[in-house]
């Protein structure tokens, strides 16, 4: 199932870093940024968690709401939460369930091989469930953030 922009996206319920169950449909009236990222406290995983962190203010007035999703176990979330004080919710999909139905687990390219594996990409969810944006790709994890911001700030109302 691909992601489209305009569509409904694909209703998830994972377990957060303290073990609770927390669904999409847990945020609608809110506008949610789902981010899929390989591994938690890996240099480019822990560039974009910190670019999230240090915008967290400005999401927060656009009635924004981060969560972001690896195969990593709650305990690996909670280090990593604490470590770098990240101050969104982190989601464990071992089973990497959701980032199938979101595009996010497949073939990709890393060191000029290809292998399977997490895909990070990042979804934008409008307040009443649909698509607003989807990255398939994000190229720079360090940069994005910014830009998922950007597009934010650039969308009506």
């Amino acid at each position: 199932m691909a992601i489209e922009e305009g569509k409904a996206a694909p209703a998830f319920t994972l377990k957060d870093q303290d073990g609770n169950k927390v669904a999409l449909k847990d945020f609608r009236g809110k506008t949610v940024v789902v981010y899929f990222y390989p591994k938690d406290d890996t240099p480019g995983c822990t560039k974009e968690a910190c670019g999230f962190r240090d915008q967290k203010k400005k999401f927060d007035k656009l009635d924004t709401v981060i969560l972001g999703i690896s195969p990593d176990a709650a305990d690996s979330h909670i280090r990593f939460i604490d470590k770098f004080k990240l101050p969104f919710t982190l989601l464990s999909d071992p089973d990497k369930k959701v980032m199938e139905k979101y595009g996010a687990w497949g073939e990709k390219m890393m060191y000029g091989k290809k292998m399977i594996g997490v895909i990070r990409s990042t979804t934008i969810i409008n307040a009443s469930g649909k698509v607003l944006k989807h990255w398939k790709k994000v190229p720079k994890a360090a940069d994005h953030p910014a830009k998922v911001l950007e597009f934010l700030e650039t969308q009506p109302g």
